[in-house]
């Protein structure tokens, strides 16, 4: 209980009104941070998808454009040869119509947009775990509070519950 009183002294949130606030704004920056990281992972992982799929596109594309030129027996024989090359040339046209592009982007491009992400990621993973800290100690200090002056969270529920009628 001392140190919690010390704590709260040292962060000047004296008033339990401030103590609430500062929990909220702790809570909100942390959940914005989580977003923030998730969507940064997810670019990440959407990035990588695209980077397989043009290799593939690169590598099959040739043989994809052959079978084309084919016609009848011809065209049938030459599936049968080369048919894993093809479907992975289908594949990855999908893919591309799916994402609605037009032009596919440069693997530099990619990487660089990556490596930005990634830099990025590990600067915000820092600062998400310093408030996650930051968070936990004010939720600890506010339930510790709550316990001193005897203030649950049903009878607060109770209290405004009362004043709204």
């Amino acid at each position: 209980m001392a140190k919690t009183l010390i704590y709260l002294q040292e962060k000047g949130l004296t008033d339990f009104g401030e103590l609430e606030k500062a929990c909220d704004a702790a809570s909100q920056k942390f959940s914005d941070l989580s977003d923030q990281i998730k969507a940064a992972e997810q670019r990440m992982k959407d990035i990588s998808e695209l980077q397989r799929h043009i290799g593939t596109y690169s590598k099959t594309r040739e043989v994809y454009a052959q079978y084309r030129k084919l016609t009848g027996r011809k065209q049938a024989k030459f599936y049968e040869q080369h048919s894993r090359e093809i479907e992975d040339c289908k594949e990855a046209k999908r893919y591309f119509n799916s994402l609605g592009l037009t032009k596919l982007p440069s693997i530099q491009s990619l990487k660089q947009e990556y490596a930005a992400l990634q830099a990025k990621k590990g600067k915000q993973y820092s600062q998400y775990r310093q408030t996650k800290a930051e968070m936990i100690e004010l939720l600890t200090a506010k339930n510790n509070v709550g316990r001193i002056l005897g203030v649950t969270e049903k009878e607060k529920n109770r209290h405004h519950q009362q004043e709204a009628r």
